[in-house]
């Protein structure tokens, strides 16, 4: 465990030294320390509390650390907002300690990241684009499906969507979930570099196509999960299927 991971717990432990704002929740050599922090942000006149967790592995701050979000007064997905933001922002200041750089810079952007708002009567705002939608992505083809897999699982846990992702003859994505996170989505489809060109290299989505993308109608219900779904080949009527994992 290095001593600058250290230092910095002593030194975070002493400006959060009001009961239940600092607790050391794990140390050793194998792990690193994990410790959880809890701090108010004044948003206009209210206040929103975070209970922040972060994981700093023994190779930090060579390291990115983790950290997990949560909040009485945010949504899932407002938390998974924040933590993607604060690791992203983690990823600037490496190597040197972040932890309390990243708190004062949340203080500063909890409004801008999480996109709340603070109401006359307390609390916070509903999200606008809350209204849960589907939509049925069709993917032309998968070069390195495993790790593309992996990203897609990803990204729609860390948006807060379920739906299915269809394997076999058609590659087809369903997405559920709140608009915005659906659009959100499909910027990351777009802009990552998600797949591999015909020579190897690290390549964006260019052949996606959007089939479908409406409300999601009263008389169905929103899926509790996103899976990922292999079907056979579809062959003729004298030949046996062969799994789609045994072509991968």
């Amino acid at each position: 465990m290095s001593e600058t991971a250290l230092d910095e717990m002593s030194v975070l432990s002493a400006i959060y030294c009001e009961k239940d704002e600092f607790a050391l929740l794990e140390e050793s050599d194998e792990k690193g320390l994990v410790f959880r922090i809890q701090v108010a942000v004044v948003t206009g006149s209210e206040e929103t509390r975070l209970s922040l967790v972060f994981h700093l592995p023994p190779e930090y701050p060579r390291c990115l650390p983790d950290v997990s979000v949560s909040s009485e007064r945010l949504s899932r997905r407002q938390c998974q907002r924040l933590r993607r933001s604060l690791l992203e922002k983690a990823a600037e200041l490496l190597p040197e300690p972040v932890v309390h750089e990243l708190i004062l810079w949340l203080r500063q952007n909890l409004v801008a990241v999480a996109r709340v708002e603070p109401t006359a009567g307390g609390g916070v705002r509903a999200e606008e684009g809350a209204e849960i939608w589907t939509a049925l992505l069709l993917l032309d083809h998968m070069r390195s499906k495993t790790k593309y897999v992996k990203i897609i699982e990803k990204w729609t846990s860390e948006l807060g969507l379920t739906g299915r992702l269809f394997m076999g003859k058609l590659i087809l994505i369903l997405l559920q979930g709140p608009r915005r996170s659906i659009k959100e989505y499909l910027h990351l489809q777009k802009t990552v570099k998600v797949d591999v060109d015909s020579a190897g290299k690290k390549c964006k989505e260019k052949m996606m196509s959007v089939l479908s993308e409406a409300p999601l109608s009263e008389e169905h219900k929103q899926l509790t999960a996103f899976e990922t779904l292999c079907f056979p080949h579809l062959t003729g009527p004298d030949q046996e299927s062969t799994p789609v994992e045994s072509t991968w």
